[in-house]
């Protein structure tokens, strides 16, 4: 075996039941609070020995593949059949996000200190904790799971800043981490190590046209992309405006919602030689020349195979990773001065040097800095210079490099 399962009845016993082994399969998904590990072991009580598991006995088992160890979990589901056989499910320290409820209330907390209050709250032990930048003004939750306060803070950091983070569990202890910082360096490719793949593109969900209505139902603010609509015909998105945002302010953010809304969806699934590295949440590089692809997607949905001695295989589901961007030219080099070309990092831009209320948040991109004004509260000016983003206002200092 390529890999050692350890049974552990409390942290100073543990028995190596590796031989027993006949399959496992560990995986993960986007929007799930924790990984799970299924193991089937013979268990006929003769030419192998007969494990006894009980199930709210506390058990936990460790698996190590490639000299690290990958999983470490709660035994929460044990199923044995006519054939003697028996079959364990665990759940990694995500699973305590899971199923806890609580009702939470924070004010002017960062995603990364809402992350440590919950995991404190629950006894979970913390890992490596990535700083968040954007202070939440409010987010209360009433007699809600643990693992959905933290998607909202999470989203909410995501809206603010473009930076997206994920939850991972090691070692035993859960950490927030950020996405684009664990790009690994293994890519996946045709002719090589990609076994077969299905590429779908999709205009089902696809809008042409975003209005905003104001609270008298009245089209406060519309884009639409005429060029598009006489390809395919009209596809309308309606929403409520929101009642402070001036008319300049509206046009910029429902111009920003119909870039969005108006691409087609795109999806990635694929059979490859098993890789334990790659995992939900991560990224890799996937090259398929037939297809023209050559780009790094985020691993929405990862499972890991291992069975028939060393045989390990992998599926998994990826998306575009739309926010991992390079800078054009660094800022040191050209200073934050008045016609400087920099990469904005992603944010909320405003209509004015020191407004309060953000017109909307814009993608990563490079831009250009068009006036800067000196001991305001957002002193940089910036237009982009491209379609990666719609930054067009102005911007706090240090959003951009």
């Amino acid at each position: 075996m390529s890999f050692t399962l350890l049974l552990c009845a409390d942290d100073n016993n543990a028995v190596d039941i590796t031989q027993l082994v006949s399959a496992v399969t560990w995986g993960g998904r986007k929007g799930s609070a924790a990984r799970s590990l299924t193991a089937k072991i013979c268990d006929d009580g003769k030419k192998h020995a007969r494990v006894q598991i009980g199930i709210t006995d506390g058990y936990r088992v460790i698996f190590n593949e490639g000299g690290r160890e990958r999983f470490r979990g709660l035994i929460m589901k044990v199923t044995q059949d006519s054939s003697k056989a028996l079959s364990f499910t665990a759940y990694d320290m995500g699973i305590y996000l899971a199923n806890n409820q609580d009702t939470f209330c924070y004010t002017g907390k960062t995603a990364d200190e809402i992350f440590t209050d919950v995991c404190k709250r629950f006894w979970v032990p913390i890992g490596t904790v990535a700083k968040c930048g954007y202070k939440i003004p409010e987010l209360t939750k009433s007699s809600t799971t643990a693992y959905d306060v933290l998607c909202d803070a999470l989203s909410l950091e995501f809206n603010s800043t473009g930076i997206r983070h994920y939850i991972s569990a090691s070692d035993g202890k859960l950490s927030l981490l950020t996405r684009r910082d664990n790009i690994l360096q293994w890519v996946i490719e045709s002719g090589q190590n990609l076994k077969s793949y299905t590429y779908s593109q999709s205009i089902e969900s696809i809008k042409t046209r975003v209005n905003l209505l104001s609270d008298e139902q009245t089209v406060a603010a519309e884009a639409a992309d005429s060029a598009l609509e006489a390809k395919i015909g009209l596809f309308k998105q309606v929403d409520k405006a929101d009642e402070t945002y001036n008319a300049a302010q509206l046009k910029l953010l429902v111009d920003s919602m119909l870039e969005e809304a108006s691409a087609p969806a795109r999806t990635l699934s694929l059979e490859a030689v098993g890789i334990s590295d790659i995992i939900s949440g991560m990224a890799v590089t996937v090259i398929i020349k037939h297809l023209d692809i050559s780009r790094t997607f985020y691993v929405d949905e990862d499972q890991h195979i291992f069975d028939g001695g060393d045989k390990h295989r992998m599926s998994l589901k990826l998306n575009y990773a739309r926010d991992i961007r390079k800078p054009v030219i660094n800022a040191a080099a050209s200073g934050s001065k008045e016609g400087g070309s920099v990469y904005f990092r992603g944010g909320y831009y405003y209509v004015s040097a020191n407004s309060t209320t953000p017109i909307t948040r814009a993608n990563a991109g490079p831009a250009k800095i068009v006036k800067v004004s000196e001991g305001a509260l957002h002193p940089y000016y910036l237009q982009h210079t491209d379609q990666t983003s719609v930054v067009y206002g102005w911007v706090d200092a240090g959003t951009f490099g």
